[in-house]
């Protein structure tokens, strides 16, 4: 698929019905938190919102996916790797505009390159008290990233193509800060472990994305 019709399939995609929460469940930690699809959690929390976007390679061989290692910092998502992102400021008109306005601050794409094309069900996230609303956006032009350093550890570009393997759905327990053991999938993105909330979001838009294949 190139990048056009992938640009006009996810267009005509994200009109229609999401699937949401039967989605999102088969990448959720383990044993799940039934909070996560609690709609009186996801009305009063903290608003934010995240990027997933599309552009071409810098060779323009390929449709690639700019994730994000984040800093370490004192906090409970600290290290993990995610979609470009943060929460609502006053100033954000809306969701789409923070979401545009974080990533622009956090990977360097200016917001006016980016078109979105829609936006994926909200997910709540229990450690932090945030409603994260996911837009999936595309830029024509092949990105010149620049991070910002107290935020972004480092960039992790994903290939389209690599990301629609199934090989890199995988498994692991792990031991969360308490004490509290989980069992958590995940998709391995360039020996990266993609897990919690972000894995999440990924498996609702493959979801969405087998309709169109």
């Amino acid at each position: 698929m190139d990048f056009i019709q992938l640009v006009n399939k996810l267009t005509k995609v994200l009109e229609g019905p999401l699937p949401g929460r039967s989605a999102q469940e088969r990448m959720a930690p383990i044993p799940l938190e039934m909070e996560r699809f609690d709609k009186q959690q996801i009305l009063n929390a903290r608003k934010g919102a995240v990027l997933m976007l599309f552009c071409p390679s810098e060779d323009n061989k390929s449709i690639i996916i700019p994730f994000i290692k984040r800093a370490t910092y004192e906090g409970v998502h600290s290290g993990q790797i995610a979609l470009p992102g943060g929460k609502k400021d006053l100033g954000d008109t809306d969701l789409g505009e923070t979401a545009l306005r974080e990533t622009e601050e956090e990977i360097g794409v200016p917001r006016k390159h980016i078109q979105i094309l829609g936006n994926l069900s909200d997910l709540y996230i229990p450690p932090s008290n945030f409603s994260v609303r996911p837009y999936i956006g595309y830029s024509s032009f092949p990105p010149v990233f620049q991070i910002d350093e107290r935020e972004v550890d480092r960039l992790v570009i994903c290939k389209f193509d690599e990301l629609t393997d199934e090989a890199i759905v995988k498994k692991k327990g792990m031991n969360l800060a308490g004490g509290t053991q989980i069992q958590a999938p995940y998709y391995e993105i360039n020996k990266e472990v993609v897990w919690g909330a972000t894995a999440m979001i990924l498996s609702e838009f493959l979801t969405l994305l087998k309709k169109i294949e």
